[in-house]
């Protein structure tokens, strides 16, 4: 495309070029990727403590960071006072994940992708109380997209428990386990809220880098402690699953989001994110044979309906200049997703 073409095709509203079919299907792509994540849990935490996957998880994404710090040239070193927000996220990133781990091992994995995508309740709600610009404020959109996301996590809470489990359902949802989700929800929406925050002071790149190998230590302090972990006899299905979310998710996922974050809007990427509870289902009714319950399903479509209306809520308030280092780091704390 010629210099004048391109400057044609560049978006005056918000400084980036808008999507086209290819960086559609990269998103898309990506939207799915992410809503394997609980699968790939399951088969690892089918032989592997939650803690322990964990800390592997992001062993392998602390190495991809490094990785891609050095070749997009980032400064490695923390300056003096980026520590103390390295720690909080690590904090909340052992937090958050952790309960992820846990509440997938204790439910199923249909159940964890709705479930843990009803973050996006509590970060419009924090962002509301905390508000520094009129668009972060909630809306009438807004309020239509939480009622929605908290909708479909009753629904699944309520409706979907007095269903009777399949006798060969290979993962059996519990309240207990339903329960750790939310609050691993909850507790994303507080992270995702920390970290577009934090960013704002500190390079993405490095606070995210920083961020997982704090994390690891703390994933692996706490493994050593508390859990029993065998290496010997591991399944392939079991390592599969950890190079899928240490790889595919932390890695490709990542480069493949930040690349497109760098030509275009956030709001319009965001927008994708609607896909990825939905692609959950399916992959855990697919690989886990978890039930497609009606129940399921439309608590599945209440959470995709909630994210699209809080992301096309957020389009007006989008910066002249496109996706900020907060939009980017949104994007990148998502991955725990």
């Amino acid at each position: 495309m010629s210099p004048v073409a391109e400057s044609e095709a560049f978006d005056s509203e918000t400084g980036r070029e808008p999507m086209g079919v290819d960086a559609a299907l990269w998103t898309l792509l990506t939207a799915a990727l992410w809503g394997g994540t609980p699968v790939a849990i399951s088969y690892s935490v089918d032989q592997l403590p939650p803690v322990a996957v964990a800390g592997l998880r992001f062993a392998m994404a602390s190495a991809f960071m490094l990785v891609w710090c050095r070749a997009e040239g980032s400064r490695l070193a923390l300056r003096p006072g980026e520590m103390r927000w390295v720690l909080g996220g690590a904090a909340l990133l052992f937090v958050q994940i952790s309960l992820f781990n846990l509440g997938v091992a204790k439910s199923n994995s249909s159940h964890g992708s709705v479930l843990v995508n009803t973050f996006v309740l509590w970060v419009v709600v924090i962002e509301h109380f905390l508000a520094a610009t009129p668009a972060e404020r909630l809306t009438a959109r807004k309020v239509g997209g939480l009622a929605f996301a908290a909708a479909g996590g009753l629904i699944l809470m309520l409706a979907a428990r007095g269903e009777t489990a399949l006798p060969d359902t290979r993962d059996q949802a519990t309240l207990a386990g339903d329960l750790i989700l939310l609050l691993c929800a909850f507790i994303l929406g507080i992270k995702i809220v920390y970290t577009k925050a934090a960013v704002k002071r500190l390079d993405p790149g490095r606070f995210i880098l920083w961020h997982d190998v704090l994390g690891v230590v703390l994933f692996a302090a706490w493994s050593f402690a508390f859990e029993d972990v065998s290496f010997a006899r591991l399944q392939w299905p079991t390592i599969w699953g950890l190079v899928y979310q240490g790889v595919v998710v932390a890695g490709f996922c990542f480069a493949v989001q930040a690349l497109l974050l760098r030509k275009h809007p956030a709001s319009q990427i965001a927008i994708y994110s609607t896909a990825t509870p939905l692609f959950g289902i399916a992959f855990a009714a697919l690989f886990r044979g978890d039930r497609l319950s009606p129940w399921l399903i439309l608590a599945g479509v209440c959470v995709a309906a909630g994210i699209l209306l809080v992301n096309l809520a957020g389009r007006r308030g989008q910066t002249p200049l496109g996706a900020s280092d907060a939009e980017r780091g949104e994007s990148m704390s998502r991955k725990g997703v």
